[in-house]
């Protein structure tokens, strides 16, 4: 059985470019990170630590806490290692497991074979000490490893998180074009957004940028609204800890009534996808949801806020076109009617962020899956020409 208050090596992962933010939401939660790479962090805790940024963490994908590190020669050496580590103090004979693993050594030229191999290692053990062989398979249902494994080092990991945490559990109806809810922390995060003034979000298809928007500025964490995580296949947890950490997230929800989020978009169908979006997330009275072109969007003038869009980026041929205009008017929009905001647009097309017509600030990168995005900063002045 597993002492879940051992201190160990956890590595939170995260997608290419979120580490920045995933390292100030880990400090904001007291954790001090040892090491921050482009796809994760790494910092020293025990599995109860690793229950509580299950529960927190907007900006991660997995949270995983180190079984063991060894020297690893070749791809004949795996089943012998991984068979000699006690997996009865870890899971039950009837506990279903996966297994995922990263690998890069010229022993190996499919992935899937070291999955595989260990697998039998583990489901051998079994065997050969209580008769049953337990149940496996790639779905993330049950107890999760993972191994990493370059030149002659291999780490095995608890994956505590299971199914990934970039999906936060609201999304029922993603619409076109979604952008993931860790993308959309990542980004709001990139804004500085100060979480009082107003957050404008035109063009918000199915509301991911409002909810996130809104969770955040009222301190509702992702966690709150899943049920089940890898960890708790683990022999040693205590269910009561996970309870007690879910009410202390309920205390944790601030109220703030003077807060601004509105969410336009042209398509009614959009807007009742991100109304039932946010109403599972807890947050559809926060959001003042509009139906109309987004340069009739209603909003206080004026302000120190943020605007952002996350339009199309046309990717298919003959689409660039079409929206070259719809740029446009986003860039006279922003400077006829934002002014004293800061603007943002979030693209994956460069030529059609030239068509905005205003002069970035700054340009942020990311990814959106394999697409290579920026984040568009613009400067609002008041009184004075934003070209």
């Amino acid at each position: 059985m597993m002492d879940f208050r051992t201190k160990g090596k956890v590595v939170v992962t995260c997608k290419d470019k979120f580490a920045p933010f995933l390292e100030r939401e880990l400090l904001e939660l007291g954790y001090k990170p040892l090491l921050t790479g482009n796809t994760h962090v790494e910092l020293e805790g025990t599995l109860l630590d690793c229950i509580v940024l299950n529960l927190h963490l907007r900006t991660a994908s997995h949270v995983l806490f180190e079984i063991r590190s060894f020297y690893l020669h070749h791809a004949d050496d795996i089943y012998r290692r991984i068979k000699a580590i006690p997996w009865e103090e870890y899971i039950t004979e009837d506990t279903y497991f996966s297994v995922i693993s990263s690998v890069d050594h010229p022993s190996v030229n499919n992935p899937l074979f070291v999955n595989v191999r260990i697998k039998d290692a583990i489901a051998d053990r079994f065997r050969e000490r209580t008769g049953v062989r337990p149940d496996s398979g790639s779905e993330l249902r049950g107890a999760v490893f993972q191994m990493f494994w370059k030149d002659t080092r291999a780490s095995l990991y608890f994956n505590t998180s299971g199914e990934t945490l970039a999906k936060h559990g609201y999304r029922k109806i993603p619409g076109k074009a979604p952008m993931l809810e860790a993308l959309a922390s990542s980004v709001i995060m990139a804004t500085e957004w100060d979480m009082y003034s107003p957050f404008v979000n035109p063009m918000c298809g199915s509301g991911t940028l409002a909810i996130e928007a809104a969770m955040m500025a009222t301190n509702r964490f992702p966690g709150s609204l899943r049920e089940y995580f890898a960890f708790q296949h683990i022999l040693g947890y205590e269910e009561e800890f996970l309870e007690r950490q879910r009410r202390k997230m309920e205390d944790k929800v601030t109220k703030k009534p003077n807060l601004k989020i509105i969410a336009s978009d042209i398509s009614t169908q959009a807007i009742l996808f991100a109304r039932e979006n946010a109403m599972l997330a807890g947050v559809e009275d926060l959001i003042d949801f509009q139906v109309c072109d987004f340069e009739e969007t209603e909003f206080p003038e004026n302000a120190d806020g943020v605007v952002i869009f996350n339009p199309e980026y046309g990717e298919r041929l003959g689409e660039e076109g079409d929206l070259a205009d719809t740029y446009k008017r986003m860039g006279d929009f922003m400077k006829q009617r934002c002014a004293g905001y800061t603007g943002y647009i979030f693209t994956g097309n460069p030529s059609l962020g030239k068509r905005v017509g205003l002069r970035a600030s700054r340009k942020i990168e990311f990814y959106n899956g394999t697409i290579d995005c920026r984040l568009m900063k613009f400067e609002l002045y008041k009184g004075k020409s934003n070209a």
